[in-house]
C-alpha cells in the first residue's frame, strides 16, 4: 500500500532507473543500497525511510544477494507482481550482460581484461557514497540508545568473525529482549511465526526440489547446471566468500566442471562489474555451457529471490504492527546498518594507501555531503580518471 508521503512510479520509470543502477552500482552490496536509498528516497521519494530500512532487514533474513533483493521489494511494493519482476530482471540484466561479454573473451584469450587501474579510481568513491548514506539512514534506523548499543555489539561482532545472519538474529533478539525489559512484550503473533514458517518452508522445497531432482536429471548439462544454482540460490546467505563455498562444491569437488583458478576468475568477475555479485553464476554457466549456460545459471540463482520477496512482502506491513516483531526488526536494521559500517572500514583499509587514494576519496566525500550531485556521475569521473592514471 502506498504512503501518502510517497510518490507513484510506473513500469517503465522502474525499468528505466534498475537498468541505470544495475549499468553503473559498482563496488558490491553495501554500494548498491546506498545507490538505491539515494535514488528512491532522497531523490525521487518513492519510498521513505522506513519502508528502505524494513525492506533491507527482510532481505538480510532471507536467502540470496540482499541488494537484489531490496531491488526486487521496492519494485513490488510500487508496482506489485509486475514490478517485482520488471525491477529485479532490470537490476540484474546489465551485469549479466556485462559478465557475458567478459566471459566470451575469457574463453577466447583464457585471461580477464585489465580492469585494475579503474577499479583503483573507483573504490574510494565507493567507500565515500556508503559513509553518505550509513549518515543518512541511521537517523532513521538507529533513534534510541539501546538501538545504537545493539548495532554497536554488532559491529564488534562481526569484526570478530562472527557469521552476518547469527549477528542479524542476535540483534534482533537483543531488541526484542529490550522491549520486553521495558514490559511491553506482547505474544508472538500468529503472523509473526507464519512469516518466518513459510521462509523456512519455502527455502527447504527449493533446496530438496534441485537436489532430488539433480539426482535424476541424467547428463542434461543445462538442467544439471539449473538445479545446482537453484541450489545455491536457496541457501546461501552472507558475502561472496560464503558463495565461493558453495561454489567450490558444487562446481569443483562434485561435478568437476571447473578448476580452482577458474571458479576464483569467476568470482573476480562478479567483483569488477557492476550489479549483483551474484552474477558470477553467469561467468560460471558461459564456462559450462555458452550462452544457454549463462541464461541458465543467472535465471536459477536469483529465482529463489524472487520467490521468497514475493511470499514476505506483502506481510511486511502486517508483522511492523506487532510490537515484538517491530522491535525485533529494528535491532535487525540497526545490525544490518552496523555490517554496513564494517564494510566501509574494511573496503577503506583496502582501497585508500596513498595520497591519490586519500584524495580522491576526500574530495568525493565532501561533493557528496556539502553539493546535490548523484553519485553515478562521481564513479564515472573516478573510472575516467583510473584510465588516465598511470
Amino acid at each position: 500500500m502506498e504512503s501518502p508521503e510517497t510518490r507513484e512510479a510506473t513500469l517503465p520509470e522502474l525499468a528505466l532507473v534498475f537498468l541505470k543502477l544495475g549499468t553503473i552500482a559498482f563496488g558490491g552490496p553495501a554500494v548498491h543500497l546506498a545507490m538505491m536509498e539515494e535514488e528512491f528516497v532522497r531523490r525521487r521519494g518513492w519510498i521513505t525511510h522506513e519502508q528502505f530500512l524494513d525492506r533491507l532487514a527482510t532481505a538480510n533474513l532471507i536467502p540470496g544477494p540482499s541488494s537484489t533483493e531490496v531491488a526486487i521489494f521496492i519494485g513490488q511494493l510500487k508496482r506489485g507482481w509486475r514490478g517485482l519482476i520488471v525491477a529485479g530482471g532490470c537490476f540484474i540484466i546489465p551485469a549479466a550482460l556485462i559478465v557475458t561479454a567478459i566471459a566470451a573473451a575469457y574463453v577466447r584469450f583464457g585471461a580477464l581484461p585489465e580492469a585494475q587501474r579503474v577499479l583503483y579510481a573507483i573504490k574510494p568513491v565507493v567507500v565515500a557514497i556508503i559513509i553518505q548514506a550509513l549518515g543518512r539512514l541511521s537517523r532513521t534506523g538507529i533513534r534510541t540508545v539501546h538501538l545504537a548499543l545493539v548495532a554497536a555489539l554488532a559491529a564488534i561482532l562481526n569484526v570478530m568473525g562472527v557469521t552476518p545472519v547469527f549477528v542479524l538474529l542476535l540483534a534482533g533478539v537483543l531488541s526484542a529482549a529490550s522491549l520486553a525489559l521495558r514490559g511491553r512484550l506482547f505474544s508472538l503473533s500468529a503472523p509473526l511465526g507464519g512469516w518466518f514458517g513459510t521462509l523456512a518452508v519455502s527455502r527447504m522445497l527449493l533446496a530438496t526440489l534441485a537436489t532430488v531432482a539433480g539426482a535424476i536429471a541424467g547428463r542434461g548439462v543445462l538442467v544439471r547446471l539449473f538445479l545446482s544454482f537453484l541450489k545455491i540460490g536457496s541457501v546461501v546467505f552472507g558475502s561472496g566468500y560464503v558463495l565461493l563455498a558453495f561454489l567450490q562444491s558444487e562446481f569443483v569437488e562434485h561435478l568437476h566442471w571447473l578448476t580452482d583458478r577458474q571458479l576464483l576468475d569467476a568470482v573476480a568477475v562478479g567483483q569488477i562489474t557492476p550489479g549483483p555479485l551474484f552474477t558470477t553464476a553467469t561467468f560460471i554457466g558461459y564456462l559450462v555451457a555458452g550462452v544457454a549456460g549463462a541464461l541458465v545459471a543467472t535465471v536459477a540463482i536469483f529465482l529463489p529471490g524472487f520467490i521468497l520477496v514475493a511470499i514476505s512482502g506483502p506481510i511486511i506491513p502486517r508483522l511492523r504492527r506487532s510490537p515484538i516483531f517491530s522491535a525485533t526488526l529494528d535491532g535487525v536494521i540497526g545490525g544490518s546498518l552496523a555490517l554496513m559500517a564494517v564494510v566501509a572500514w574494511q573496503l577503506g583499509k583496502a582501497s585508500i594507501f596513498d595520497w591519490t587514494t586519500l584524495a580522491i576519496f576526500a574530495v568525493c566525500l565532501i561533493i557528496l555531503l556539502r553539493f546535490k550531485i548523484h553519485s553515478a556521475w562521481l564513479i564515472v569521473a573516478a573510472a575516467v580518471v583510473g584510465l588516465l592514471l598511470r
